[in-house]
């Protein structure tokens, strides 16, 4: 299967166009009572300490309330300064020091260690401990050995999702995957269930669970199990109420797709990700493509195209300052995220003379009323101008990366895999690149892809294969590969497996050939400037993510057998009428059915490794609890999903479910997850030791 050019600008028909104004029933879930109650709970949790006060952050942690809060208010409740969590001594000048932090034994010995240095300096403070999202009795059993238990208060901010857009909310906890596969530590699974049932009391229970995975399974089983105790505990909340705008929880366990955060993302927001990275929604960016033009009144020039890529290279040289690409500030940015990559270029060209000619009508103004009409415009098309500079820059810093050598061999050997195409070819391409010195996470991304669609690597040639990364990379990633080829995580792993081999691993094995054609996971020998805008597959080019397949298997069953909206198209071309509503971009839409679980695909969702749950919740001590039965019956009313990803998810599977949310008649997608990954991240996080830093950094506010 040859690699599809993510850096061209094709005449790609766009899967995502500007947003209409949704009708009452059709306004999506409002998530922004989440922020809310964030912020609050951080004042409350300032205000709690009377006085001034030095705070001590966790940097893991600045992201995240970057999201939900501003300097300015941390300082209008008291806050005089802020240092980040690292050893050595700390020089706080105020009596009240408050460190915010996760529950983390490093963390906690550094804080004890800080204590006991000025009680020998003979300093007084009083010492307040914010955990997040809870307290923990192993944090209280360190203090009491380090003996300084009695000198410090410990509470909890309850820190839980926030809102990365209105149809994402995130835990934003970056190191879930690697605590749960990597280090065993499963508290996550817990703190997921506490979000979740912090949402059940805002929008009502969840009428039903479905989820895939062990993890998934077992998240699945202890929320239902908190309800029944919650509700009882909480008689006059909404956790004893159905909800009417959600009509299910769907669990995704990571595990069960390890394929898709390790493929390149070809989506907008999704390469980003991968080439320049995209950190609590903000990327770092040249300071000239942030400030406004000196005449931003001026009529737009036509967008750069890819073919111009010049201009990315010095671009990339500039001094960088952090942006938070957000769609509240930037319409543009709505349009442009889901898109393939290569219908970005035709995308900016398209609102560059849309804007030029909207710049023109201040001309033909001859009256008073006419100036001033175009007046009343001219702010709107000055913030439309910067943005349209702003991606057209971002656009010419992605394209010579696209057009690398490494880059397009790595997404050659990712899509020839993906097709079972000469696996033994593409592994001796993937020596190649060792031999090339790509980067590490490349390399390991490609070798796991390849072990895991393989059904695994041949015995001697992984072990050659693993030789030479210790050799070119450096022996300290022997504890990486080693934890690749253990449970829980696997996915690195020699074909035919030892003997010695857990019997984990071994019924750990993924059905990928089974899967491609079951869950018609390719589309091939399909024009992709027509074919994949009416399918998923368009944010890889022509596959399909695992995931968000399982997704539609409980929610849109007809996506997954066939094409819906191309099955319509060729009816219409028959001759066909068909009435029914379509997207903007003119595809038509199918009418969402009932949430009715794995129905019809149980034995394909079970020959994935991994637990399979389907709960049908109620409320204690309400006669009339719903029944499966009673879920069955189609809604009226538009309703949202909620997908889940345990132990995160990426940008393109975000993209890829809210194709299947616009194709949907009646149903709304909401993506919740631990955070984002990548396949650089993933490899990144479970390789990462630690690194300890020389003394607390004061962070300027």
């Amino acid at each position: 299967m040859a690699a599809a050019p993510v850096a061209s600008t094709s005449s790609t028909p766009e899967p995502s166009a500007g947003p209409r104004q949704p009708k009452e029933d059709e306004k999506p879930l409002d998530v922004s009572i989440l922020k809310e109650l964030a912020r609050k709970a951080l004042v409350d949790a300032l205000n709690s300490v009377n006085g001034v006060k030095t705070l001590v952050l966790d940097n893991a942690l600045a992201g995240p309330l970057g999201l939900v809060t501003e300097v300015s208010l941390l300082k209008h409740h008291g806050v005089d300064k802020m240092f980040w969590l690292e050893p050595g001594p700390l020089s706080a000048t105020t009596t009240n020091i408050v460190y915010l932090c996760r529950p983390h034994i490093s963390y906690v010995r550094i804080i004890a260690d800080q204590i006991k240095r000025h009680g020998r300096e003979s300093q007084k403070h009083n010492y307040t401990l914010f955990l997040v999202p809870r307290t923990s009795t192993l944090v209280s059993r360190i203090l009491e050995e380090e003996g300084v238990l009695g000198d410090i208060t410990i509470s909890s901010y309850n820190l839980q999702f926030i809102p990365l857009a209105d149809d994402v909310i995130s835990l934003e906890h970056d190191t879930a995957f690697k605590e749960i596969w990597a280090d065993g530590d499963e508290t996550i699974i817990y703190n997921s269930m506490l979000a979740l049932m912090k949402m059940q009391s805002l929008y009502g229970v969840f009428p039903r669970l479905v989820a895939k995975g062990d993890y998934a399974s077992r998240l699945a089983k202890l929320l239902s199990k908190n309800l029944q105790t919650s509700a009882l505990d909480s008689p006059n909340s909404l956790l004893r109420i159905m909800s009417e705008k959600i009509d299910s929880l769907i669990i995704i366990d990571r595990k069960v797709d390890m394929i898709t955060p390790l493929l390149t993302q070809l989506t907008y927001e999704g390469l980003i990700d991968e080439l320049i990275g995209l950190k609590n929604s903000h990327v770092e960016l040249p300071m000239s493509l942030l400030n406004p033009p000196n005449a931003p009144n001026q009529p737009a020039a036509a967008a750069p195209t890819s073919n111009a890529p010049q201009g990315g290279t010095s671009l990339m040289k500039e001094k960088k300052k952090k942006h938070h690409l957000t769609t509240a500030t930037d319409p543009l940015f709505a349009e442009l995220r889901d898109l393939n990559f290569s219908a970005v270029g035709k995308k900016l060209n398209q609102v560059a003379r849309r804007l030029d000619e909207d710049y023109k009508l201040r001309h033909q103004a001859k009256t008073v009323a006419q100036l001033k009409d175009f007046v009343g415009k001219l702010g709107g098309l000055q913030t439309e101008h910067q943005s349209l500079r702003l991606h057209t820059g971002l656009s010419e810093m992605l394209v010579p990366l696209t057009r690398t050598d490494v880059f397009n061999k790595s997404l050659e050997i990712q899509q020839n895999l993906l097709a079972s195409y000469d696996v033994n070819g593409q592994i001796s391409a993937i020596e190649e690149l060792i031999a090339q010195g790509a980067d590490m996470q490349i390399v390991l991304r490609l070798l796991c892809l390849a072990s895991i669609v393989a059904g695994g690597i041949k015995t001697k040639t992984l072990e050659n294969i693993k030789r030479e990364l210790l050799q070119s990379y450096g022996y300290n990633y022997l504890p990486l590969l080693l934890t690749l080829a253990s449970p829980p995580l696997a996915i690195l792993l020699p074909n035919p497996l030892p003997a010695s081999a857990p019997a984990a691993v071994a019924a750990g094995k993924y059905p990928y050939t089974a899967l491609r054609r079951s869950l018609r996971l390719l589309i091939e020998d399909a024009d992709p400037l027509e074919e994949l805008e009416n399918d998923v597959s368009y944010v890889y080019s022509g596959y399909a993510p695992i995931s968000v397949r399982l997704v539609q298997c409980v929610a849109q069953k007809s996506g997954v057998l066939s094409n819906p909206a191309g099955e319509k198209d060729k009816k219409i071309a028959a001759g066909d009428s068909d009435a029914r509503p379509r997207d903007a971009t003119g595809a038509p839409k199918v009418q969402a059915h009932p949430i009715v679980g794995w129905k019809g695909f149980e034995d394909v969702v079970a020959s994935i490794p991994g637990e399979t749950a389907d709960i049908v919740q109620g409320v204690p001590g309400q006669k009339d609890a719903p029944s499966a039965a009673t879920l069955m019956l189609p809604k009226e009313q538009t309703t949202t999903t909620v997908v889940f990803f345990l132990g995160g998810c990426t940008y393109t599977e975000i993209a890829a479910l809210r194709w299947v949310g616009r194709q949907t008649v009646g149903r709304r997608m909401l993506v919740a997850t631990t955070g984002m990954v990548s396949g650089e991240s993933v490899v990144a996080s479970v390789a990462d030791g630690g690194a300890a830093a020389a003394g607390p950094a004061e962070v300027g506010i």
